[in-house]
């Protein structure tokens, strides 16, 4: 059964070597319950709303099993939330999801509509946090393992241990890693992007920026 197997939150901190100067990336295990409103959880927060946050980058999830790949990897054992995810997830394959499937977790409605993109505060959070953070953004984009953000369809309250229910999955191919591998790896994936419903705004409009580019050459 898939479940949340943890819920994690971080507040914004002075960081010299994040972009704006502070960031919220550390997210820590919560045992409440918690809310989660049109933005994501409403206790957590996004300081570079530039880059974050919003409606849909709402909610981000990661898998524990991807966490415990990347470890296995690197020699170490990575904790809940070390990747700033959410919902640490146990039992689903959340890149093999598909853009458009909804999950039910507690009395909260998710959507799968966007992929997170590693940035250069994503590599220094893991250099001070003791690893080996070497050509960090570009091992994590050659994986194409991301994770999902979610948008919030239907607000409420989870937590740990809730199951994940997948109550809709969309009648097409377009699963997480193939999103990621379209927006950064292999652009001529993009046309398959247009029409899909639930894609999020801003990977639509790179979809269609290609295809209009492509389609004048």
């Amino acid at each position: 059964m898939p479940v949340v197997r943890s819920v994690n939150i971080g507040q914004s901190k002075p960081a010299e070597w994040a972009e704006v100067g502070a960031t919220s990336i550390e997210k820590l295990a919560v045992a409440e319950s918690v809310t989660v409103g049109p933005e994501g959880i409403v206790t957590d927060t996004q300081t570079d709303r530039r880059h974050h946050g919003g409606e849909e980058q709402a909610v981000y999830a990661f898998a524990r099993e991807d966490l415990d790949a990347w470890g296995s990897r690197m020699g170490v054992t990575l904790r809940d939330g070390q990747f700033a995810e959410n919902l640490t997830t146990e039992g689903i394959d959340v890149n093999a999801a598909l853009v458009g499937e909804r999950w039910r977790i507690g009395t909260v409605l998710l959507e799968i509509c966007s992929v997170r993109t590693p940035c250069n505060d994503f590599k220094n959070w893991m250099g001070v946090s003791g690893y080996d953070n070497a050509q960090w953004v570009k091992k994590f984009t050659q994986e194409a393992r991301p994770g999902p953000y979610l948008r919030v369809l239907e607000e409420g309250q989870l937590q740990a241990g809730d199951e994940i229910v997948v109550v809709h999955r969309p009648d097409h191919d377009i699963s997480v890693s193939t999103l990621f591998r379209a927006l950064n790896t292999d652009r001529s994936l993009l046309p398959s992007l247009i029409g899909i419903d639930g894609l999020g705004d801003k990977p639509r409009a790179a979809a269609e920026r290609y295809v209009a580019t492509n389609t004048l050459q």
